[in-house]
């Protein structure tokens, strides 16, 4: 094929709409590696996160007209407040506990969160979200760029410099990861590892309101929008269960190849491509691209 005659156009919106997509996903991505890193557990509810921070909101803003910004904040503060009852109620008296029994606990509370929507809301509805998000596109040349999906990379690529920057310079963030590293050390040299853990929380259940929001306002919000975190875990395995870096990084890999495949090859082929890429990754770097490789002794 002449290289002249071939649709560089095409091709370079692919790409433009796949890394800008993969922003979305790192943001997702996000709430699981914090609670990975403080306490080594996958939690299979952040699906449930993100669902309850879209349903808020629309609760917020158009069932009871609050004003968005207001709305935003108040579905925030809920999301934020179940975050933490959750921790104290469910996962606190599993601390020490094997991991398993965690991971278990998160997939009983997904169930239990989404039973939870389904009779207070409708299960099956699907309601239409405000415009959260500017919808003017955005034209470079002849490439074309959805205000939707411009602006969602932009918000959660402002949500996660926050975050790296809280982790790394707030003395409430470096106790977190002091505390995430090493429990026991963390906990004799005076820092309230129960507390961490409890903000951990929190923080991923924040981060999966906002990602929920984003997701419910691109497409309608139902509970199937839930799914989108489980669709992420191709992100997270990549980049390393414990690793900010790894999220960002896999994030925009997973979205460009979503993307190249969905345009070239098709949708069914977009589905497949990212975990043949995670699977010829781990056999060369078990531990993602990123993540803590740890040993152990035999």
């Amino acid at each position: 094929m002449n290289l002249l005659d071939f649709d560089w156009i095409a091709l370079a919106e692919f790409s433009a709409l796949g890394l800008l997509a993969g922003g979305l996903q790192a943001l997702i991505a996000l709430g699981f590696v914090l609670i990975y890193k403080g306490t080594g557990a996958i939690n299979f509810a952040m699906g449930e996160f993100m669902m309850l921070g879209a349903y808020f909101f629309y609760t917020a803003n158009v069932m009871w007209g609050v004003p968005m910004v207001l709305a935003l904040l108040l579905a925030l503060a809920a999301v934020a407040a179940c975050a933490a009852l959750i921790e104290k109620t469910i996962l606190r008296p599993l601390s020490g506990q094997p991991v398993i029994s965690v991971l278990m606990a998160t997939i009983g509370l997904a169930s239990a969160l989404g039973g939870g929507v389904n009779a207070i809301w409708g299960g099956g509805k699907n309601y239409e979200m405000p415009s959260f998000l500017p919808r003017t596109p955005l034209h470079i040349g002849e490439v074309f760029i959805p205000g939707q999906v411009l602006w969602s990379f932009v918000l959660a690529a402002i949500i996660i410099i926050t975050f790296t920057l809280y982790f790394r310079y707030s003395t409430t963030g470096i106790s977190m990861r002091a505390a995430a590293s090493d429990p026991t050390t963390a906990y004799v040299l005076g820092i309230d590892v129960r507390a961490t853990q409890r903000l951990t929380w929190i923080f991923a259940g924040v981060v999966g309101a906002v990602a929920g929001i984003i997701v419910a306002s691109i497409t309608s919000l139902s509970p199937a929008i839930g799914g989108a975190a489980l669709g992420v875990l191709a992100v997270i395995i990549l980049g390393g269960l414990d690793s900010i870096a790894g999220a960002i990084v896999a994030g925009l890999i997973v979205g460009l190849l979503e993307s190249l495949t969905a345009g070239y090859l098709g949708g069914k082929v977009r589905d497949i491509v990212p975990y043949v890429t995670v699977l010829v990754i781990l056999l060369i770097r078990p531990y993602g691209l990123f993540g803590t490789r740890q040993i152990e002794r035999l």
